[in-house]
């Protein structure tokens, strides 16, 4: 089974995000637990975590297709060790309010190099990173989500991820999110279906399906392999109503979180009416 939403907004409070998930016929969604473009954020309140729960309970969403999303600003990769520090708190933080609410899951960018140390340094300064999060934490599964391989980031390639994951101290507590926007922007076609199933086959080959704990569901503004990450409303960007179908109907992808990233919040609630209709199964 499918279970499809999109990261909705939660201001004024985390307890808003189920109830605005629920309003768009949402069976899953996607959250920033504190202002993403901050690196401190107050401790959550006991009475805010009881609120999120009441309203997760009441939008019918359980947590494990809850996908929240760490702060823009961290990057576990960094080549310096104070600021790539100050990345590794916030980001320990960000499990911890995790933690606090009741869900199994971070999403998170891997990091950049920014042009100061190579590919294989950062991914070794990512990888420690959260093999020393896995150590200070219970419960909650770093989501490592693959890039468009824009600027200085790593993660755009299969390898990549697969490193992380090879190198966890914890496998049964990591895992990784596909973009489908930042999948084709960054080389992986998914346009026709056997082209879609040979990209999805290195995906398994490579990573392995058992580490998929999410897709982020975005059409894409620019061309294929342009290394660029700007999303689209479904079907009206380059990748095309085709991919989503087949996605639809690939039980690769049941019974995980699948968010809508797309431009325009006030089709969402079409954009998921459409994507259940692509079912064909």
């Amino acid at each position: 089974m499918k279970y499809i939403g999109a990261h909705v907004s939660a201001a004024g409070g985390v307890e808003n995000a189920p109830l605005n998930a629920a309003k768009i016929g949402a069976k899953a969604f996607a959250l920033f637990t504190k202002n993403q473009r901050q690196w401190d954020a107050k401790p959550f309140e006991q009475s805010q975590i009881e609120a999120f729960k009441e309203a997760l309970a009441t939008s019918g969403i359980l947590p494990k297709y809850v996908l929240p999303h760490d702060s823009y600003l961290i990057n576990l990769g960094h080549p310096d060790r104070e600021l790539r520090q100050k990345s590794f708190n916030a980001f320990l933080d960000e499990v911890k309010r995790c933690e606090a609410l009741g869900l199994d899951k971070l999403n998170f960018h891997p990091g950049s190099h920014l042009k100061v140390i190579s590919e294989e340094e950062c991914l070794k300064n990512i990888s420690e990173c959260m093999n020393e999060i896995l150590k200070q934490s219970v419960g909650v599964t770093l989501v490592a989500e693959n890039t468009a391989g824009q600027g200085s980031n790593v993660g755009y390639r299969f390898e990549h991820l697969a490193y992380l994951m090879e190198h966890s101290i914890d496998q049964s507590r990591v895992g990784v999110c596909i973009d489908t926007c930042h999948l084709f922007t960054s080389g992986y076609d998914i346009r026709e279906y056997e082209i879609y199933e040979k990209t999805m086959q290195e995906f398994g080959n490579i990573i392995g399906f058992e580490f998929l704990k999410g897709m982020h569901l975005n059409d894409s503004k620019v061309k294929f392999q342009s290394r660029v990450d700007r999303h689209e409303s479904l079907g009206k960007g380059e990748i095309g109503l085709g991919a989503f179908s087949f996605i639809m109907n690939d039980a690769r992808m049941d019974d995980i979180p699948l968010i809508l990233e797309t431009i325009d919040e006030a089709i969402w609630a079409q954009e998921i009416t459409l994507l259940y209709s692509l079912q064909t199964k």
